[in-house]
């Protein structure tokens, strides 16, 4: 089934035409699906890392523990609420505000499905659309980022204000190499309007055709929403919570609720650009025209969504935390250069196929020769560095000194046969040995 493309104009005279009574009720319903939604994730997050750890999870709150997230819901707002004495007060009231409220509002351009009969009146499954949708979702994105700096700041502690430090390293680092990974869709779909991204996917998926894009979308959204392995903001054994360590009662719950909306948003944005949106998976909808009609949408929207909240979650329950200067070398060494190498690619390709012409075929060899370049490049500098390390030679070891563990690149190493000894002002003492 061909879904026709919408024009700029008929965006307009598609969108903004509601009563104001389906616009209330749109908003109403966005917002109760993001929250449900949120109780819903918490406690599949619980259920499916318990099941890889072997353990039970939550199962004694309603049916197999599905009121689980409501009960800590209550619990969070029933707790006492506590301010620092060294912190901003205004400040830190509003932090967990600016980061919550963006996460709302970037579903307000996100697609759920066609155009449906809604009481009545003919109106797309969509809040609004406009020319430049997914640079709107990228900039509300972006304010979030100050309600995690501005609350690691006005605590009043040092950890919480490395943690938001940390965040907003972070966020700012992959939010480059995310816009980077999208550029190649906006050149395919010739829009950055999302309900025309979905209606340029009627045939392939994005997914498929722009897989280097999608995987480097799928990293960046990881480190983006501070989450595991990439959740070093948030590293207990060094910064205790990150920053919201001084945060209790409802204002915790706020950042906690942004958390998880912020996973829905990007999930959402990567089905939208890369999967085809509200379209039907697999293209059964040659089996049955109507999989892209009606309310059916809405099923395969979800289904999609879900599988990559279960992506972040199967990543959180499988892989060790990063250290802090391999993320970022990753972002930023790796990620944006390979995503600039990709567009160039993208572009020269696009350009001889609409205009001097180019069989698929071709197509095809030369996405498959620049992936085969970006994986041997990928190899490369390790190789490099592992020659480097082992023709470095051993710097010579003093006796009695302090063991030390050996310097990457040639540093000094300590000698392997040396005895493990301890220096004392009077005497040295092998290890394994007492003194009377």
């Amino acid at each position: 089934m061909t879904v026709p493309s919408i024009t700029p104009l008929a965006l307009e005279d598609v969108f903004g035409q509601d009563p104001w009574w389906i616009i209330l009720i749109k908003t109403v319903m966005i917002f109760v699906i993001l929250v449900l939604l949120t109780l819903f994730n918490i406690w599949w997050e619980r259920r499916v890392v318990a099941r890889m750890q072997h353990r039970i999870g939550p199962n004694v709150h309603g049916p197999f523990g599905l009121l689980q997230s409501l009960a800590d819901g209550v619990k969070l707002a029933l707790k006492e609420d506590i301010i620092p004495k060294a912190a901003d007060k205004a400040v830190f009231l509003l932090a967990p505000v600016l980061a919550t409220v963006p996460a709302f509002v970037t579903f307000s351009v996100i697609p759920f499905g066609p155009e449906v009969n809604f009481f009545g009146t003919r109106t797309p499954l969509q809040l609004t659309d406009m020319p430049v949708a997914v640079l709107f979702v990228m900039a509300i994105a972006s304010i979030g980022i100050y309600g995690i700096v501005l609350g690691g700041w006005a605590s009043g502690s040092t950890y919480a204000l490395l943690g938001g430090l940390r965040s907003s390293a972070q966020m700012i680092s992959y939010e480059v190499g995310m816009g980077l990974a999208l550029v190649a869709v906006f050149l395919y779909a010739g829009s950055l309007s999302t309900s025309e991204i979905v209606a340029a996917q009627d045939k392939f998926w994005f997914g498929l055709i722009l897989f280097p894009s999608f995987v480097i979308y799928v990293i960046s959204m990881v480190g983006e929403t501070n989450r595991a392995p990439f959740d070093l903001p948030e590293a207990e054994g060094e910064l205790v919570g990150g920053f919201h360590t001084e945060y209790s009662s409802l204002k915790f719950a706020l950042f906690f609720l942004a958390e998880y909306i912020n996973m829905a948003t990007v999930a959402a944005l990567a089905t939208t650009l890369f999967l085809g949106g509200w379209h039907a998976p697999f293209w059964i909808d040659h089996l049955y025209s109507g999989f892209n009609e009606g309310y059916w949408p809405v099923l395969w929207f979800f289904g999609k969504l879900l599988s990559f909240i279960f992506l972040f979650i199967w990543l959180r329950g499988t892989l060790p935390r990063l250290r802090y200067d391999q993320f970022m070398a990753l972002g930023w060494k790796w990620l944006i250069p390979g995503a600039l190498v990709w567009i160039l690619a993208v572009a020269t390709i696009r350009a001889i196929s609409l205009h001097g012409g180019i069989d698929r075929e071709y197509l095809l060899i030369a996405i498959g020769i620049v992936l085969v370049l970006l994986i041997a490049l990928s190899f490369w500098p390790a190789r490099a560095d592992e020659d480097e390390e082992a023709e470095a030679p051993a710097a010579p070891s003093r006796p009695g000194s302090f063991p030390t563990p050996p310097m990457p690149a040639g540093g000094a190493v300590r000698g392997a046969a040396e005895p493990l000894t301890f220096r004392s002002p009077t005497t040295t003492v092998p290890a394994g040995t007492t003194e009377d």
